[in-house]
């Protein structure tokens, strides 16, 4: 992919690069989708409403109304989009749903539905734009974990399961797509300031968690711009805010300080929950 040097670092020029974003419609899909128009890309945007992606500030952007939790829907974003543009060179994998169900009783049918979205779906979309690209041997995949995907959380641990999957989808893939001329980034964020929370598919955050929250949260334009910084720099992992490398090197190296003190934080929750 064309790329520019700066300080002796090869970057990557988003200018008219074809970029198709999934989960367009709210949240760090719709601010990535901006992010990168506003630095020239050419647009791609898929979410099940077609109202929101049109309203999407991104003009130009060619909209493709879809459900991600149907392989059928996922073939036919990737085939319109190659319609209309005729490559894909980045692929966005943003949509994803939560579950603050405990592991140990949650309803299989709602466990099933989160890692079709936040596993399954990334994973086809990946191997259908993943096939055009390696036609023209280039393209970048960014897959969108999680914090959790580092860091499991026990007040989200299928969540968590999901998002760690994610990422071990996406280290392998860069092995194994690099002949390809592909490359592949995960994204880990912390907390986004989203309506993440209010669409997850049963229970909610424990109280305890606000206080940390409203200390480290981000925005979805922030956290956007560290997307679009990771893609320009050809990162392999971005974790945002910075803070959260700290979390994640804590949880590798001290397991079970972090441990103790995520669920000291998990049952202070769960106590306020059930009072």
């Amino acid at each position: 992919m064309n790329r520019k040097a700066a300080g002796g670092v090869l970057r990557m020029l988003i200018r008219d690069k074809v970029v198709l974003v999934t989960g367009a419609s709210q949240g760090i899909g719709a601010a990535a989708a901006i992010a990168l128009a506003r630095r020239g890309a050419k647009l791609a945007v898929t979410a099940r409403s077609e109202d929101k992606l049109r309203a999407l500030d991104v003009p130009d952007a060619f909209a493709v109304p879809g459900d991600l939790m149907e392989s059928a829907g996922r073939r036919r974003i990737v085939e319109q989009t190659l319609a209309h543009y005729g490559r894909i060179d980045i692929l966005i994998n943003s949509a994803g749903i939560g579950l603050y169900a405990p592991a140990h009783d949650a309803p299989m049918d709602q466990v099933r539905d989160m890692f079709e979205l936040n596993f399954f779906a990334v994973l086809e979309m990946c191997q259908l734009a993943g096939a055009a690209m390696r036609e023209r041997r280039s393209g970048l995949i960014v897959n969108i974990s999680s914090i959790a995907g580092k860091v499991t959380l026990p007040w989200f641990t299928l969540y968590s399961a999901s998002k760690y999957a994610v990422c071990s989808l996406t280290d392998g893939l860069r092995t194994e797509l690099k002949p390809f001329g592909i490359h592949t980034m995960a994204v880990c964020p912390g907390y986004v300031r989203t309506e993440f929370q209010a669409h997850v598919l049963a229970g909610r955050a424990p109280g305890a968690l606000g206080g940390a929250r409203n200390r480290f949260a981000i925005t979805a334009a922030q956290c956007a711009e560290a997307i679009v910084r990771g893609v320009e720099r050809n990162a392999c992992t971005v974790l945002t805010p910075r803070v959260a490398w700290l979390m994640a090197l804590a949880a590798r190296f001290l397991p079970r300080v972090v441990e103790a003190q995520l669920e000291g934080m998990y049952r202070r929750g769960d106590e306020s929950t059930n009072k």
